[in-house]
């Protein structure tokens, strides 16, 4: 039995055939409706989320299983103070495979140690995002053909981000990849991830303060906004929120063919005048997060 707490629990080879079987899942469903027919999907969500939730959700629906589960900590029993340990040694006896989300970095983590069914990583505070990062690169192979040779912009929130801390774990593996790291001081990139992961990838990268400066030489820009529920101090918060807007008169800069990602939600980062822009490929990536979680259902449960 295996878990996804990290990207890294993958190889690459694994990681390529799981965005292959996607890639099928996306141009041929009607192949896949009744693979998890009988099985069960629990959705462990201590924090919020509408996506990443209703994605899992409609992934196990589209393959012909079923799914319960709570969506914030105060509708389950850790309300009452149960562990994780013990909530997945329960689960574990009501359905297939899991996916928790938890506001604590390492949860999911804990709970892959004492469950009996397969764990999915939605999101541990501002550590990894798995699936996400799946859904990233899965967007950015179908819609510009390939992974390797392009530069990368991140911009926002480097600090907290977790989206951003996975998919630089998960990038650094791919070749030709130079990332342009996009932030206020206060939000910059932790130490450890260049050190342990940039550094030691020797993936090049460079760090600056100015969106608009950077802009003409990304391939893939990938916008995020800055978590209010990360910050301890609301003063912080205001006076870092509004540092990058994403406007067309700053697209007028970049290249015809930039790929603009997002995680999502979006606050006011990238303003609404750029969604109909062509270069606009945040909504797209959203779809893809469904194919993407159904193959990483079928796999951990080794139906395909």
């Amino acid at each position: 039995m295996r878990h996804l707490i990290s990207p890294l629990d993958f190889s690459v080879d694994e990681t390529n055939d799981i965005l292959a079987l996607a890639g099928d899942i996306y141009r041929y469903p009607e192949k896949y409706k009744e693979i998890c027919h009988g099985k069960k999907l629990a959705t462990l969500f201590y924090e919020p989320s509408t996506r990443t939730r209703l994605s899992f959700e409609a992934a196990m629906l589209n393959l012909g299983g079923s799914v319960l589960g709570f969506s914030e900590s105060s509708s389950s029993s850790a309300a009452k103070g149960e562990t994780v340990a013990d909530t997945i040694r329960v689960i574990s006896a009501y359905a297939d495979i899991c996916a928790m989300r938890h506001p604590k970095e390492g949860a999911p983590q804990v709970a892959s140690m004492y469950s009996e069914i397969p764990v999915i990583n939605a999101g541990d505070g501002g550590h990894n995002h798995p699936t996400q990062t799946f859904t990233d690169i899965l967007t950015i192979k179908e819609l510009r053909g390939k992974l390797g040779n392009i530069t990368v912009g991140l911009c926002g929130d480097l600090k907290f981000g977790r989206t951003v801390h996975s998919l630089i774990q998960e990038l650094v593996r791919y070749p030709e990849i130079k990332f342009v790291l996009i932030s206020p001081d206060e939000l910059k990139l932790p130490e450890y991830v260049k050190t342990e992961i940039l550094d030691a990838n020797n993936s090049p990268y460079t760090e600056t303060a100015s969106l608009e400066n950077a802009l003409p030489e990304l391939d893939v820009l990938y916008m995020t906004r800055v978590q209010r529920e990360r910050f301890f101090n609301e003063e912080d918060y205001i006076r870092l929120k509004d540092t990058y807007i994403l406007d067309m008169p700053k697209l007028a800069h970049a290249k015809s063919d930039l790929m603009i990602l997002h995680p999502l939600p979006r606050v006011n980062e990238i303003a609404t005048e750029v969604d109909n822009d062509p270069r606009a490929t945040y909504f797209k990536q959203a779809k893809f997060g469904v194919y993407v979680r159904m193959a990483l259902i079928l796999r951990l449960l080794e139906l395909a």
